[in-house]
This record gives structure tokens, sequence and C-alpha cells, in this order.
């Protein structure tokens, strides 16, 4: 399709589908299933890796598009959200999709998402979709955006589903337990493909199981009853571990840093070993493409700055533990800004335990509904006897972090961390 539209009327239409976002989230799939259809169902035309999880998805995702590739497949990778670049979202051979495709796509397809009142991650996937077909994808990676089992992206009958870590994070939807979560990410599991569980809890695991049994999935494949990771290592370059197996033991690298990866490694050599010949050989063929993986905003180090879009409790833990188990320069101060909606308490007790001093801030992308009230944020540190500043002014919260301390993590949400980059200019698209 000729692309009609400016530059001025992208960017409006970019906005106009930005404005989506402002309302309720709306779980279900009878609006993006019709909206497909309209479309002409561009996601049965694709061979699907969906991978769910609280933690760990973005990471497994990106091993396995890495490993895909490094196979000589054209692969496409949908996820969410984006930190400074809307095509973030769209991945063809590592590259963003064209503004051009996007603008066909926007011109040609926004009436009908105003139409059947599809939601921006609604519509976003769709696109997703259409974007992958049109580029003549080999295999598609795709990453759930909330739960699973009422997530747009669920319509796939994918190739294999992994669900990562089970986490608390969502409670107004998802449940506020993981006993509870656990059956919501397990919806992606789908009757006689493989499901792969990456779950270290073995309560939980148990849950994810029953659910893939009662989904009808096979083979069901649990990490952990299938091999361990022992000596593991974290430095500067990533991480390293044994990855103990009854066939034997493989050394594995990543260039993604955190004892965390090691799961999330296994989880997804684990779903690549599930797929046809065609499209796979043994795991140690991936190992290669393992070392060179990159995912910007994940622990993600240039100079003496570090960004992680930990959002979560368990999230910050894992932050606050790389930070400990990596000896970064100290001291470290954390440049912080959470959803009001988010368990920020939790949160910044995780990262206390690793950050000489906190910086709050605000930041500026975050939706004013979903604002927390740094000023509480301040006094509560206070009360726990934490050395903490309150700077509601993002750029000078960038200018004031350096001045105290050595290393700078900015954290909290993928706003915080989306807002650094593009003030800092570092690129998700080249980091």
């Amino acid at each position: 399709m000729v692309v009609h539209l400016s530059d001025a009327a992208y960017r409006a239409a970019l906005d106009a589908l930005f404005a989506r976002t402002t309302g309720q989230w709306k779980l279900g799939l009878e609006r993006v299933t019709g909206f497909l259809a309209e479309l002409g169902d561009p996601h049965r035309a694709l061979r699907v890796l969906h991978v769910a999880g609280t933690n760990g998805k973005g990471s497994v995702c990106a091993m396995l598009e890495a490993a895909l590739r490094a196979r000589g497949l054209r692969v496409g990778k949908y996820t969410s959200p984006h930190l400074v670049d809307f095509r973030e979202r769209f991945i063809v051979d590592g590259r963003p999709v064209d503004d051009a495709a996007i603008a066909a796509w926007l011109e040609r397809w926004t009436p009908a998402v105003e139409r059947r009142g599809a939601t921006f991650f609604e519509a976003t996937t769709a696109m997703g979709f259409q974007l992958f077909v049109d580029a003549g994808v080999d295999v598609a990676v795709v990453e759930t955006g909330l739960g699973g089992r009422l997530d747009a992206t669920n319509v796939v009958q994918p190739m294999v589903a992994g669900v990562s870590g089970i986490g608390i994070d969502h409670t107004e939807w998802l449940g506020t337990t993981r006993e509870a979560i656990a059956p919501e990410k397990a919806g992606i599991f789908k009757a006689g493909r493989p499901a792969v569980i990456g779950e270290p809890d073995a309560g939980i695991r148990e849950i994810l199981a029953s659910e893939g049994r009662r989904h009808g999935a096979s083979p069901i494949r649990v990490v952990a009853d299938e091999g361990q990771a022992t000596d593991i290592q974290v430095t500067a370059q990533g991480t390293a571990f044994d990855w103990i197996r009854p066939s034997g033991t493989l050394r594995v690298s990543t260039a993604l840093a955190g004892r965390h990866q090691a799961q999330n490694a296994m989880t997804a050599l684990t779903m690549l070993d599930t797929l046809p010949p065609d499209l796979w050989r043994p795991v140690e063929d991936a190992l290669p493409a393992l070392q060179a993986v990159r995912l910007p905003g994940r622990f993600s180090r240039h100079g003496a700055w570090i960004f992680d879009v930990a959002h979560n409790p368990d999230g910050s833990a894992v932050t606050a533990l790389t930070l400990r188990g990596m000896a970064v320069e100290g001291p470290v101060v954390a440049l912080v800004s959470v959803l009001g909606d988010k368990d920020w308490r939790g949160m910044l007790s995780a990262l206390a335990e690793a950050v000489d001093h906190f910086v709050l801030t605000d930041a500026p992308t975050a939706p004013a509904s979903r604002a927390w009230n740094s000023g509480e944020v301040l006094a509560y540190c206070a009360s726990r006897g934490w050395r903490a500043e309150l700077e509601r002014d993002f750029d000078r919260a960038l200018a004031v972090a350096p001045t105290r301390g050595a290393t700078v993590l900015v954290t909290g949400s993928f706003h915080t961390v989306g807002d650094a980059m593009a003030r800092l200019q570092v690129s998700p698209l080249t980091a």
C-alpha cells in the first residue's frame, strides 16, 4: 500500500492511538477477535512462540529471538510497552519496523479501531500480527501484555507457550496472590501444543502444570524437573552457569546480567527444544547467540548509569540482588519514580538493601491518573531511616543523581526508564 500520510498526519494518528490508553484495561478477546477477522486473521498465518509471566518474559523473548535469528530465520518480536520509540514493539530481523509500514496500517485501519472501540493494546497487537505477515517472517515471538488468559495476544495457536516467573502485579485484574495469578498466566496454554513452565517455586509450578493439563497442553515440560542451574556467576559481561541435565552438563552464558537470567535462559532453551526440526536443532546450537543477546532496560549499563524497568517488589528484589552481586562502584544512587497503583513500599524496601541514596521524582510520561504521591514517598523513606531527597522536576533529578554517588540506577517503571533514556540520548534501538 502506498503511504499517503504526511509526517504530521502520521504523528497525529499515533497520538490518537496513544489516547486510547487513557481508559481502564478491557480484558477479553471478543473485540480483538472481531477486529482481526476484519483484517483477514493475520495471526493464523504466523508460527508463534508465546510467552507470559510477571517477571522474566521480556528476557525469555529476547533470548528466543536471538537464537532463532542465529539459526538463519526471519524473526518478528512483539513486546510491550516501549521505552522511547513506538517501533520498539515491532522488531523484524533485529530492526524496528519502518515508520512507513506503521503509517500505512494506521491510514487503513484507524477507522475500524475507532468503530470497534478497540483498546490501544488490542490495536497494536493486531497491527503487530499484520506487520509480521507483511514482512514475511518465518516465526514470531509474542509477549503477553497483561496476564495471559484474557490478554489480546491470546488469540494465537502457538507452536509452544512458555510461562516464566509468577509474581504479584496487576492485582486489580489478575488476583492478589501468586496462586490466583498463576492460572491467568497459564491461560496461554493450548490443547495439543507444548507448554513450558519456568517458574522456580514448586507450589506455583504445580498449579501451572495442573492448568496445562486442564487445557490439554502436550507435552508439559517443567524446567526445574529437567535440570538445575549451578555455579551461577554474574559479572559485568553477563551471567554464566552450569545447566545440569540427565543428558549432560552445559555451560551457558548470556549477556543479560543477574542470577535470575539462568532461569530465564533455561526456559528459553527448553521452549526452543520443543520446536520442529525445520526450526530448531539441539539446544547447544543456541548457546553462542545467548552470549550476544541484548535487552534495553533490563539492568542495562551505560557508563555510570544502569537502567532497569523493575516495577514490582519481586523485580526490585532481583535488581538489588544483581547490584550486590556485581559489586558496582558505590555509593549507589537510585533515581526512582513508580506508578501510584504499584507496591512502591515493597519496591523501595527491596532496593534499600543495595542503594545508598534515593532521588525520588515524577516521570513525565506517567499518566497523571496513576502518579504516585512523591511527598508521601519521601516521608515514608524518612520513617525508615533511608537517605532520600525529592526532586519532582525530572530533568533536575537527572542532573542531581550523579552528584550523589558513583553509580546511578534508574528504575521504577517503563516510563521512568524511557524518559531517562530519551533525555540522556540512550536509544533502546541501538543500546
